[in-house]
C-alpha cells in the first residue's frame, strides 16, 4: 500500500495524525498548523501590544520549552515587537527541579534570553522538601500551588515584566474545569476557562496553549528536538488532579474533542450574580501586600502555619480558626517580603550562565 500523502500539502508524505483533528499530515505542515494556531489565538485574544515585556514561566518540561521555542519564534515570524525573559521558580525538590533547572539553562543559551531563578528558600525560606517532611504527601501540592503562583508574580515584578505567559494546555484548562465541578468550586469555575486574567495588584498573566492538546505539544517537541525534562515531580502522584486527569484522558479516548468540548462548556457558564454577591472581595494581604480574600493572604497563613509548627493550620478555615487561638504571631515570625508591582527599571540582578 503506497504512502498516504499529506491531507494539507498533498506533496509530502504524512509522518502522523494530529490528535485535535484526525488529519494525517506531514511533520512541516504540522509545524506550520500548530504554530499558526498559536498565533491566532494571540491575536484573537489581543495578548501583547508592541513593546511589552514577557516573562515566560519555564519549567524546563515540554509544555514551557514548547511555548519559549514558540513565542520566540512567533515573535520573530509576525514582529510581535516582544521582549522575551525566561521566569523559572526553583521549588527546592532535590532529584527534580535541581536537574528540571539544568536544561532551563540549557534552553536560556538554545533562545538567547534573559534568565530569572527566584527559589522558595530565597522568598519563604522553606524549600519543598522541607515543607513534605512536615506535612506529608497529602496536601503538600496545596503549599507549592499557592507558593509557586506568588513567586511567579514576584519573579515577574524584579524583571520588570508587563505580562507572565505560562505553558498551560488545553488538557490542563480542561481538567481545571472538571476538578472545579467535582469540588463544587463555584468561584473558580466562573473563571478558570479565562486565557487571561489580571487584577489591579497582580501582573497580567495569560495561556497562549489555551486550545493547543497536549499530545500534540509533545509531538511538535519530539520532531523539533527539543532539549526539554520528562521525568514528573516526584510529590505530585497523589494529587487530586490526577483523578481528573485520568478521566479525561477516558473521555478523549471515545471522543478526541472532548478536550475542547469541556473548555468551550466552562467558557459557556455564568455565575448567577446572586451567588457573586455571597463570594469573598478581593483585598491586598495585610502582611506582605500581595491580593487576598482574607486580611492574611494564603501564602501568609501557610508559612504561619509553618514557622509555629502547625503545618497544615492553614489548609482550611477550621485549621485558620485554629491557628487563630493560638493568639497573634510572634514578633520575630519569619515574614514574605511586601509585594510591589513592577515599577522603572529591574531591581534584581538577572541569573546567567557562563
Amino acid at each position: 500500500m503506497a504512502p498516504r500523502a499529506c491531507a494539507l500539502c498533498e506533496n509530502a508524505k504524512a509522518m502522523l495524525k494530529r490528535p485535535k483533528t484526525g488529519q494525517q499530515i506531514c511533520r512541516e505542515c504540522f509545524f506550520y498548523v500548530f504554530e499558526t494556531e498559536v498565533h491566532n489565538t494571540i491575536t484573537q485574544s489581543k495578548l501583547f501590544q508592541p513593546g511589552d515585556r514577557v516573562a515566560i514561566g519555564a519549567s524546563g518540561g515540554k509544555d514551557s520549552t514548547v511555548l519559549a521555542h514558540v513565542m520566540k519564534t512567533l515573535n520573530e515570524r509576525y514582529n510581535y515587537g516582544l521582549e522575551l525573559f525566561l521566569l523559572s521558580i526553583d521549588e527546592g525538590i532535590t532529584g527534580y527541579r535541581d536537574d528540571s533547572l539544568e536544561t532551563v539553562k540549557r534552553n536560556q543559551q538554545q533562545y538567547d534570553m534573559p534568565l530569572k531563578i527566584l527559589s522558595y528558600d530565597e522568598l519563604y525560606g522553606w524549600t519543598m522538601d522541607a515543607i513534605v517532611s512536615q506535612v506529608g504527601r497529602k496536601n503538600n501540592c496545596t503549599f507549592c500551588g499557592v507558593f509557586r503562583r506568588q513567586a511567579l508574580d514576584r519573579g515577574a515584578a524584579m524583571l520588570n515584566v508587563d505580562h507572565i505567559v505560562t505553558g498551560h494546555n488545553a488538557d490542563d484548562i480542561a481538567e481545571t474545569v472538571l476538578m472545579n465541578i467535582m469540588r463544587g468550586d463555584i468561584a473558580r469555575l466562573g473563571r478558570c476557562t479565562a486565557i487571561c486574567t489580571q487584577g489591579e495588584d497582580t501582573i497580567k498573566r495569560s495561556k497562549p496553549f489555551k486550545y493547543a492538546y497536549e499530545k500534540e505539544i509533545v509531538m511538535y517537541a519530539y520532531f523539533k528536538k527539543l532539549d526539554y525534562f520528562s521525568t514528573e515531580c516526584i510529590y505530585s502522584p497523589d494529587a487530586y488532579r490526577g483523578h481528573a486527569r485520568a478521566f479525561l484522558k477516558d473521555l478523549e479516548a471515545a471522543r478526541p474533542s472532548a478536550i475542547i468540548d469541556i473548555i468551550h462548556s466552562g467558557e459557556a457558564f455564568e455565575v448567577r450574580e446572586e451567588v457573586k454577591a455571597t463570594q469573598r472581595v478581593q483585598q491586598t494581604c495585610k502582611r506582605c501586600g500581595y491580593i487576598s480574600s482574607n486580611e492574611l493572604c494564603k501564602a501568609c497563613t501557610l508559612l504561619e502555619g509553618l514557622e509555629r509548627g502547625m503545618a497544615n493550620a492553614g489548609i482550611s478555615d477550621r485549621g485558620r480558626k485554629q491557628l487563630e487561638l493560638q493568639g497573634p504571631a510572634p514578633e520575630n515570625l519569619r515574614t514574605i517580603p511586601l509585594f510591589k508591582l513592577p515599577s522603572g527599571n529591574p531591581t534584581v540582578a538577572i541569573e546567567t550562565t557562563p
